[in-house]
């Protein structure tokens, strides 16, 4: 079979990203991509335009004209229904889909909206309730996904011989270290502050819990991490761990870096398992306090740090992830929303991060993620024995588009101590339900790319070994 051609009259970078994204890291297709009309009419294999005007006996979708801006402006969105799925950007009801795939996909994927809407929630965090997805019942879904998936079965029926490769789901565990220790190695002040305030409240398990604790009696509740190594061994996997090692404020509350004990459960943590920075709270406004702490955890690993997830989820378009690539990291698990379960760029698959500040494709991947324990306890206040229903569906619909499914919990939510006491068995189920045997590495492949000319005929897609 040839490879699959498309033309278009006009190759841009947003053209280029979503294609790419679609075509050859989703559906691992190798493709190709022309703005000359005469080779695409040559062209004898299976093939599609991107046009305004219909070409005759090719498979088509029609422009919105989002792909061929420049910069940001204000788009009326209308969601309709098509074949079941929530759609927008309507576009011609003879085309072979009669919406926008393209953009709309590039819509939700670079975050558009989040560039547009003035932050909602205390934090100055994008909520979920604002977004398109919430505001229009498809938050739980992996839309883009979905999408994609009508994409491949039109496709194949219209080129029964054009052989897409087989696609596998696959689940990431991910653990942030907010706070290593409960009572261990949190200094003297704080420490006698803490007994002092257990005191006046009258709490006196905790006063003696942390007694214990202190004297090497009992192990800190926070020390869950024998715990998480027995469950990834029972499903033969490895969680990736994010590391918290900000100076002490009112959001960044962990063990002082300098302790010996930190610092040897970092090299203890990542000699085992892949790990990342988890940015402090203020970092979010500083690079130098973001340069500074990644220079601290690459100095006890002995590794240059490349993955990160935002503290409090702490996001904020497009300086956020442009301070990331500053420091050379490449991969972000930050994607999500704090206060509602789901899907924030409506997709389970990683990403690059497309800057529209810049019109350009980054060498950020951003891996998306759709559970964390604080959104279901904390936020949604659901009961431990009511959890798995949730999360199960999530991890229902990821199956079904053959997608990634990443968690997010905090070893202090392991601890089977107040508020949290039952969510191991939650965790324990999680995995269970989730897990799936020799997991594929997940790495975006990185096509060959040549320089976006009005004189390209072709862009073949292939993989760099």
């Amino acid at each position: 079979m040839d490879t699959f051609l498309i033309y278009t009259p006009q190759l841009t970078n947003r053209i280029d990203f979503i294609f790419t994204h679609i075509f050859f890291r989703v559906l691992k297709l190798e493709f190709g991509i022309t703005v000359d009309i005469n080779e695409y009419n040559a062209h004898e294999g299976p093939k599609m335009s991107y046009t305004e005007q219909g070409i005759a006996d090719t498979f088509r979708v029609k422009p919105y004209g989002l792909l061929h801006e420049q910069g940001l402006k204000e788009h009326t969105i209308t969601v309709s229904d098509y074949e079941g799925l929530k759609v927008f950007f309507l576009t011609d009801e003879n085309a072979d889909l009669p919406f926008d795939i393209f953009s709309a996909s590039f819509f939700l994927l670079t975050r558009y909206e989040e560039y547009l809407t003035a932050p909602g929630d205390k934090y100055d965090r994008f909520e979920a309730i604002q977004s398109l997805a919430y505001l229009h019942g498809f938050l739980l879904e992996p839309l883009v996904d979905k999408w994609i998936m009508l994409l491949k079965s039109k496709l194949q029926f219209r080129f029964p011989g054009l052989e897409f490769p087989v696609t596998q789901y696959s689940f990431i565990s991910s653990i942030d270290i907010d706070n290593p220790f409960a009572f261990r190695h949190k200094g003297l002040v704080r420490t006698v502050g803490a007994l002092l305030k257990a005191l006046l409240r009258g709490d006196l398990n905790s006063f003696f819990g942390r007694f214990s604790a202190l004297g090497g009696s009992a192990k800190d509740p926070f020390d869950t991490y024998d715990y998480i190594d027995s469950v990834e061994h029972k499903y033969k996997t490895k969680s990736l761990y994010f590391f918290l090692v900000g100076d002490y404020g009112r959001h960044d509350t962990s063990v002082p870096f300098r302790k010996l004990a930190y610092q040897n459960l970092i090299k203890k943590i990542n000699a085992g398992h892949q790990t990342g920075l988890h940015p402090s709270f203020n970092s979010n406004k500083s690079f130098e306090l973001l340069e500074k702490e990644w220079k601290r955890l690459t100095k006890v690993t002995g590794q240059k740090v490349q993955r990160s997830r935002q503290h409090y989820l702490q996001l904020k378009m497009p300086e956020t992830y442009r301070n990331l690539i500053r420091l050379g990291i490449r991969e972000d698990y930050s994607m999500g929303y704090a206060s509602a379960l789901g899907f924030r760029a409506s997709t389970s698959m990683p990403f690059r991060f497309f800057d529209l500040g810049d019109d350009i494709e980054t060498n950020l991947t951003v891996f998306p993620f759709e559970v964390m324990d604080v959104t279901l306890h904390n936020y949604l206040r659901v009961r431990a024995t009511q959890a798995m229903s949730h999360i199960s569906k999530i991890i229902d619909g990821i199956k079904a588009v053959d997608g990634l499914f990443i968690s997010l919990w905090h070893n202090e939510s392991l601890s089977e101590q107040g508020m949290w006491i039952g969510w191991r068995k939650v965790f324990e189920d999680m995995f269970e339900y989730a897990s799936v045997q020799e997991l594929p590495a997940v790495e975006l492949p990185e096509p060959q790319k040549t320089e976006i000319t009005e004189e390209i005929s072709v862009q073949n897609k292939k993989e760099q070994h």
